[in-house]
């Protein structure tokens, strides 16, 4: 949402996962539009882009934003979009710097999925949080109530899980992740989704309490990425489920740059 007297916030958001790449669209602060594609597909992300960045780019400060956790790709996406959109493309924590603190250690390398994450979260609730990010790999992240970000946990995700377990087994089948049917699985599929489930679950539940025994208090708990709906809906510990957070946390990137007394 776009804040009172904030700048308009006209922004392509294009966040490159471990698996896919995400695009977002914002009019005037609103998110209006995601898309996503599979990183092998940067050929269709780019076709994609130009036709999201046409809806925009007439309007003020219409801007391009790239996110990305995977550095082999991030170069060659940066420099095909500006080629197609001819605009400049900023990068996140690089060209405009995410507005969260950080306590961590000082060679820690962080994903900017995390940061952008935290820097959403904060801005909608401006207390201390558990951030679980569901995806390839599932991050536990632990933000304090002066918005600071403490680092946190990271485990497979589920269908990580699922092809581990099919991988380095003699029996086990492929298995693609979907909700148990119910915790005793009644064949081995079920079991193994069953397994997996329960797992990611006890592992949020557990790091969360441990979180706030450090932290003193019970934080507000959020979930997002591609599984969260699947592994958390329903389920008490979540109180929020927010699938896009990350977009969400770059235009709050922008929304602050633009707010800089020096920024034009």
């Amino acid at each position: 949402m776009t804040q009172n007297n904030a700048p308009p916030i006209n922004l392509l958001a294009v966040s490159v996962g471990n698996t896919h790449t995400r695009l977002g669209s914002f009019q005037e602060g609103e998110l209006v539009d995601t898309r996503a594609y599979r990183n092998e597909e940067l050929g269709l992300v780019v076709d994609e882009a130009e036709q999201a960045f046409g809806a925009i780019r007439s309007r003020e400060r219409a801007t391009v934003l790239l996110s990305s956790v995977c550095p082999d790709i991030t170069d060659r996406l940066r420099s095909d979009l500006q080629k197609r959109l001819g605009v400049g493309v900023g990068r996140v924590d690089e060209d405009l710097m995410i507005p969260i603190g950080r306590q961590l250690d000082p060679e820690a390398i962080i994903g900017e999925d995390r940061l952008l994450n935290a820097a959403a979260a904060y801005d909608t609730l401006r207390q201390a949080c558990v951030i679980i990010d569901a995806g390839t790999a599932m991050t536990v992240d632990f933000l304090d109530g002066a918005g600071t970000v403490h680092g946190g946990a990271i485990v497979p995700g589920a269908q990580m899980m699922l092809e581990s377990l099919q991988q380095r087994t003699e029996q086990l089948p492929e298995v693609e992740m979907d909700r148990p049917e119910e915790p005793v699985g009644h064949n081995t599929v079920e079991a193994m989704r069953s397994g997996v489930y329960h797992a990611l679950q006890g592992a949020s539940r557990e790091l969360t309490e441990r979180y706030a025994e450090m932290a003193g208090a019970y934080p507000c708990v959020v979930a997002t990425g591609g599984n969260a709906d699947l592994l958390f809906r329903g389920y008490e510990l979540v109180e929020r489920i927010v699938p896009e957070l990350t977009l969400h946390g770059m235009a709050v990137t922008l929304r602050t740059a633009l707010q800089q007394p020096d920024s034009s």
